[in-house]
């Protein structure tokens, strides 16, 4: 799937999201360091890779913002394996969901791709899919449906799986059927993260450090289990890293979460995160609808049409619910 052509309004999003994470020090950037790459945050310091790819650990000057694995930064070198961060470059985009204080916390930044990993234990969640696919969509991110762990149904198990996922297909997304266990689809996967920078998303437990095992069998990525009382997956990446692949481009693997919230997206914004939505977008009776039960809504006529599926459409009402009581908070 080519990278989407943004709208006037993603493009001004992305703009001011930019301007506001932006943090550079009063200094004359090309003059007073070198240029990097995040590839891991610890907190007070990151790590740091330069052009030649070696490694540094690196504290952050004070007025910076916090960096996150794919910022692009300057810094300057203090020995061998130490530097400082003097500045962080404007980002394309980014990603971030809202903490537990409903303030920003961006998981990586300068991404031309999102993997969203799903599988059937714990069970397919076409709602949280959607979730991330507005997120990408809003971002200007590229996003990818990658559906793991298929030695896991059966025939007719797997055969809904495929007829849930086809309404994404239909729109255009690319999926991709994998399993890390039996080697499957792999090499697909790895076409898909071919010279591009991506990020792994997703529930824990859908097997993203599996997939890394496979992509990367040098390193060690640890491994966790479903608990058998939620059905939901045990943490087992804590903290986002930044890994090159042997086959071309950039890998970052993103905490596990359970529950993704969208940050700062309006009501009406929603909307735009649902691709299938944009031809009818500014064509209902009134102006401010929702596309929820107002009367004229081409939205809704195009759903009872068959247009638009009513999946994708009660998806997306719940988003505004959600929404609604975010904005509340």
């Amino acid at each position: 799937m080519s990278k989407r052509k943004l709208t006037k309004q993603q493009q001004t999003r992305v703009k001011q999201q930019q301007q506001t994470h932006l943090q550079q020090a009063d200094i004359d950037l090309p003059q007073s360091g070198q240029r990097a790459i995040v590839t891991a945050n610890h907190g007070k310091t990151v790590v740091i890779e330069d052009s030649d790819r070696q490694s540094f650990t690196c504290n952050i000057r004070q007025n910076i913002d916090s960096l996150v694995c794919g910022d692009h930064v300057i810094w300057q070198q203090e020995t061998d394996t130490t530097g400082i961060v003097l500045a962080m470059e404007d980002r394309t985009n980014f990603l971030a969901r809202p903490d537990r204080r409903q303030q920003a916390k961006v998981v990586a930044a300068n991404i031309d791709q999102m993997l969203i990993i799903s599988a059937a234990k714990p069970a397919l969640n076409t709602r949280l899919i959607d979730r991330y696919l507005v997120a990408a969509e809003l971002s200007g991110i590229t996003p990818v449906i990658v559906f793991n762990k298929i030695d896991l149904p059966d025939n007719l198990q797997m055969n809904d799986v495929k007829e849930q996922l086809a309404v994404y297909t239909g729109l255009g997304y690319q999926v991709i059927f994998t399993s890390a266990k039996q080697d499957s689809g792999i090499t697909n996967l790895q076409a898909a993260l071919q010279d591009k920078i991506s990020v792994f998303v997703g529930q824990s437990g859908v097997g993203k450090s599996s997939l890394i095992n496979s992509l990367l069998p040098e390193d060690v990525a640890r491994v966790g289990e479903i608990s058998d009382s939620t059905q939901k997956g045990r943490h087992t990446t804590t903290l986002a890293q930044l890994y090159h692949l042997p086959s071309g481009g950039n890998l970052i693997d993103s905490p596990g979460i359970r529950e993704f919230g969208l940050w700062q997206v309006s009501l009406e914004q929603a909307a735009e995160g649902f691709v299938e939505f944009r031809p009818w977008l500014g064509k209902c009776r009134f102006r401010n609808c929702l596309h929820e039960d107002e009367p004229g809504c081409s939205i809704r006529d195009a759903v009872e049409q068959g247009v638009i599926s009513e999946q994708r459409w009660q998806s997306y009402r719940r988003i505004i619910e959600s929404l609604r009581v975010d904005n509340h908070k």
